[in-house]
């Protein structure tokens, strides 16, 4: 059984698209033990025809030298990931444009393609409502990670299949001793001027939950959760600037070496406070109570649908920074062990699925 992962990597900078390639991986080896699993992503080198241009990919569909079909065709099924949130446009079209055209050509050589657990949408284009029910239609099999998804999906006429959770709760939780007390995940992505979020109201709101922990007599440790790359959306230049403006040497930097790594830091803290999604879901898999700051719609419904209410919307709320610590001093771990049993209970549906297939 060789299985293609479509958007996810497990290399990435980016610690949320690594935990997708590893979590659909696991994914597939419940489904089919010992299968063979191989990921495509932006700038990978497993594919023999570069992914990340949608024009390269017309190309390949239109001259019969192009290889990428062929390769496409010896894979028995493909998972398509889109990244976890980028089947929508909030991104923009060209990289919808670019992820659906493959997951096309893959379809066009004969491999089945199952939408994995992902967030469905926002579409707020014609073109890309289009694109969203296409891509719906040629699909085997179609997972939402949360509800609202599922609902997005069948009002562009295509129900979900299954309704299942992000695959990070299919990655084995690390154990490692509680040295550390709050782990504060700063977005690099939300740091600079940005689409989703006020940036200077967003310094103000972590550098406000940091003095708050620290001042209450918390430890502080702040996490980059997308490591340094030439790419400006990372969060090392960012954790680097709150601790240089915080200047308390007790404030511990993390800047993981991987996946692991990283999972063994959220399982290490009391609390885990992020603005990225996965920094949460990294922490919440590994036995971790978090506190997110969404930014988007992926957020909520997600975490809602696993029981987990204690989610701040920086878009909405007044004032975020109160809200974090406020909740920072409750005690959430017996909520943890209900959502470890409601993720599990999700996985399953998709894992059937997924071994229903081709």
């Amino acid at each position: 059984m060789r299985v293609l992962t479509l958007w996810a990597d497990d290399r990435s900078s980016n610690l949320g698209v690594r935990a997708l390639a590893r979590g659909t991986a696991a994914l597939v080896e419940r489904a089919h033990p010992g299968a063979e699993v191989v990921a495509v992503h932006y700038g990978g080198s497993t594919a023999p025809t570069p992914v990340g241009d949608w024009r390269r990919l017309l190309r390949a569909r239109l001259d019969p030298r192009e290889p990428l079909i062929d390769w496409l065709r010896g894979f028995d099924l493909a998972v398509d990931t889109r990244a976890g949130d980028s089947f929508a446009d909030i991104y923009g079209t060209r990289r919808l444009v670019t992820q659906s055209l493959l997951a096309e050509l893959t379809v066009e050589a004969g491999t089945p393609v199952v939408l994995g657990p992902q967030t469905i949408g926002p579409f707020g284009s014609r073109r890309g409502r289009a694109l969203g029910r296409w891509s719906l239609r040629r699909a085997s099999c179609v997972m939402a990670r949360d509800t609202v998804s599922a609902a997005y999906a069948a009002r562009l006429g295509h129900p979900v299949d299954v309704v299942s959770t992000d695959v990070v709760f299919a990655l084995p939780r690390p154990r490692v001793a509680r040295t550390r007390d709050v782990v504060l995940n700063v977005s690099g992505l939300l740091w600079a001027p940005n689409p989703h979020v006020d940036h200077a109201a967003y310094r103000a709101t972590v550098l406000a939950v940091a003095r708050g922990l620290l001042s209450s007599g918390r430890r502080v440790a702040l996490l980059a959760h997308v490591l340094d790359s030439p790419v400006a959306d990372n969060d090392v230049p960012a954790v680097h600037e709150v601790a240089a403006v915080l200047d308390q040497p007790d404030v511990e930097v993390v800047v993981p070496t991987g996946l692991d790594d990283v999972r063994e830091v959220t399982a290490s803290a009391a609390l885990v406070v992020g603005s990225r999604m996965h920094a949460c879901l990294n922490g919440l898999s590994t036995g971790t109570p978090a506190v997110p700051l969404a930014y988007s719609r992926k957020f909520d419904p997600l975490l809602a649908d696993l029981g987990w209410p204690h989610t701040i919307d920086l878009r909405r709320s007044s004032d975020p920074a109160a809200e974090t610590l406020a909740l920072a001093e409750k005690d959430l771990t017996n909520d943890v062990a209900s959502v470890l049993e409601r993720a599990d209970e999700l996985l399953a549906p998709a894992v059937a699925a997924v071994r229903d297939l081709p």
